[in-house]
């Protein structure tokens, strides 16, 4: 379905769905630490949230097996929690969950470096695809096109020479945990969808500090950079206002 404009109780019910998901990365950012498994963390997350209140839409999701993704290095997304991936000094994590309060979805994501030991371009990385989904987030508007959205980000990510995913994308949310349109982080400007005020959509670039290409990994689900380089995702839900956006995802 394409994402739809959301009535006023549909919004408040994500504006809490998005508080609830946004406490919980902030609770996996403070525990995250080396020497922990990734369904140490997945454990966090589903106590956390039960704690606040909401569902966990990611699990059961054509048949995820747990509350949340999380992937390491080179994996991209869709990292299934591991009691045998231990986390070390230096990886790159990328948390994406989602929340789901009141009948309505919220997704976000984002993109840590486990302990102390900081490698420059990883850190830069990081920084990049951050600031690229805030681009693309500053883009937005009534009447916004995807095209609009891709470019913005495309322009951050195109500055750093980082590798910008170009087979995974943004997407509507909402009333579902994917929705049309695709929002993919690469375009031109005046080309795509046609947004409008009060639809909520979740923009969220992935790059690499190498090739764009990707693979999906024997488990049916993880998905990892082909030349083994490492990887960063960010991800905001957002609410399309008359001039501008709201970001849902946030404390």
């Amino acid at each position: 379905m394409f994402t739809r404009v959301k009535t006023q109780a549909e919004i408040a019910a994500m504006r809490e769905s998005g508080h609830m998901l946004a406490t919980v990365l902030a609770v996996l950012r403070k525990h995250l630490e080396p020497g922990m498994t990734t369904k140490d963390l997945a454990e966090v997350a589903a106590k956390e949230l039960k704690l606040l209140g909401g569902e966990a839409p990611f699990l059961g999701y054509n048949g995820f097996p747990d509350v949340i993704c999380i992937s390491v290095n080179e994996e991209v997304v869709h990292g299934i929690p591991s009691i045998d991936k231990v986390v070390q000094n230096g990886d790159i994590v990328s948390l994406d969950f989602g929340v789901k309060y009141g009948d309505m979805i919220t997704d976000s994501s984002i993109s840590v470096i486990a302990g102390k030991q900081i490698a420059s371009e990883d850190a830069k990385l990081i920084e990049a695809t951050e600031r690229s989904m805030l681009a693309g987030i500053g883009a937005v508007h009534d009447g916004v096109r995807t095209g609009d959205i891709g470019a913005a980000v495309e322009a951050v990510l195109k500055k750093g020479n980082y590798g910008i995913v170009r087979d995974l994308v943004g997407h509507g949310v909402g009333h579902e945990l994917h929705e049309g349109p695709d929002v993919p982080n690469y375009g031109r400007a005046n080309t795509g969808e046609r947004l409008s005020k009060d639809m909520t959509i979740a923009i969220e670039p992935m790059a690499t500090l190498g090739s764009d290409r990707v693979y999906i990994a024997k488990d049916g689900w993880t998905i990892l950079t082909q030349d083994g380089s490492r990887a960063a995702h960010f991800e905001h839900t957002i609410l399309i206002t008359e001039d501008g956006a709201e970001i849902v995802t946030t404390l």
